[in-house]
């Protein structure tokens, strides 16, 4: 048993065994038969795991695509939603980088702008704020930022959207696997496997509403997402398949199923409260610690926790950490460019315990704190 206290479940997880069997298993039995034969003895888990992603999101399988990651769905998506000179994209004050720097180059090349929605006192979008017309064609919307513990009202922020017609897309890496997901209104949802699902690197997701995909053109494409049925014609999926590649590594997406199993099979709900407890226990003794500031914002707040030491710089503190067996990481600002230029912050360190880390260690975790920092 390791003696490593995990918190960077935002980073990469550590995933269970059964996912590890999974991926290391079928890489073993390509060895044996080949690539080919391989994927075509799991050809029926492989179409089965449509409707394993199905309900975890809580829709339909035609509404799955596999994608080898969450900025692969990201950009896919993004680049589908038709965009003109003149037309509107909002983004959070906690956009992603990796989401606004090709917003930003799209809006060089069409015309359209990119604007940033306000946040209200907790530091979650104002929806009441909201100023939307119908110029508005995309919402970018941050369900769980890289480097806080807040949670954006979905729901609330999609029906304004919706008013005006503008689409909606989800950025759920890292809601994705500690938070139920099933409920929440949206067009397009991005995640990850390898966060809080516990999945192997190298997968991810991407949720296409069946309502809105006759809306959409995207570009990047090949002879899995569509048909070639004349020497100048060819005939897209009728479903989110539309979006996939032909090529993916059939070991990873079976260990991205297996964890989505194992996730299911634990319970959503149980994953949810049992992850924004060990969140809240850590968050609390981090307040009363003397020289440590918390810098987690929200009224509902997730299993990210922030904080900074007076003493000891955050990189510095990430490292002394590790040789005490606590893994935690550092946030940046260039990942979060408006909210931590907003807020004065350079660098964050972030923990993010997940179910299997224990209250015990918890309390560890901030006694080696407390000694490091």
């Amino acid at each position: 048993m390791s003696d490593l206290i995990f918190l960077d479940s935002a980073g990469s997880s550590i995933p269970p065994a059964c996912v590890v069997d999974e991926v290391v298993g079928h890489l073993r039995r390509e060895t044996e038969i080949g690539g080919y034969r391989a994927a075509a003895e799991r050809r029926d888990d492989l179409e089965a795991g449509y409707g394993v992603l199905a309900e975890l999101f809580g829709v339909a399988p035609t509404e799955i695509a596999f994608t080898d990651s969450a900025t692969r769905s990201w950009l896919t998506a993004f680049d589908a939603v038709p965009l003109a000179k003149g037309d509107r994209v909002l983004v959070t004050e906690v956009e992603y980088g990796g989401n606004a720097v090709p917003m930003l180059r799209r809006a060089e090349e069409t015309g359209a702008t990119v604007e940033v929605m306000r946040s209200d006192r907790h530091g979650q979008v104002d929806v009441g704020a909201l100023e939307l017309d119908e110029r508005v064609k995309l919402v970018s919307l941050v369900h769980v930022p890289t480097n806080g513990g807040l949670v954006n009202p979905v729901n609330e922020v999609t029906a304004k959207a919706h008013e005006v017609g503008a689409l909606v897309l989800l950025d759920a890496c890292q809601s994705t696997g500690q938070l139920d997901l099933r409920g929440l209104d949206y067009d397009l949802l991005v995640c990850t496997g390898r966060k809080w699902l516990r999945g192997p690197r190298g997968t991810g997701a991407l949720v296409v509403r069946d309502a809105v995909r006759e809306r959409l053109r995207p570009r990047l494409f090949d002879h899995s997402g569509a048909e070639w049925t004349g020497r100048t014609e060819y005939r897209p999926r009728d479903d989110a398949r539309w979006f996939e590649l032909w090529e993916y590594s059939v070991a990873d997406r079976l260990g991205l199923i297996a964890a989505v199993k194992y996730a299911l099979a634990k319970g959503l709900d149980v994953i949810e409260a049992e992850v924004t407890a060990r969140a809240k226990r850590l968050r609390d003794g981090l307040a009363d610690l003397p020289g440590i500031t918390v810098h987690d914002l929200g009224e509902r707040q997730s299993g990210i926790v922030t904080f900074t030491s007076e003493r000891v710089p955050p990189m510095e503190l990430k490292d002394r950490l590790w040789e005490q067996r606590v893994a935690v990481t550092v946030s940046q600002s260039a990942s979060t460019l408006i909210d931590m230029t907003r807020r004065g912050l350079d660098e964050v360190v972030r923990a993010s315990p997940h179910y299997f880390v224990t209250p015990d260690e918890v309390d560890q975790a901030l006694e080696r704190i407390s000694r490091s920092g």
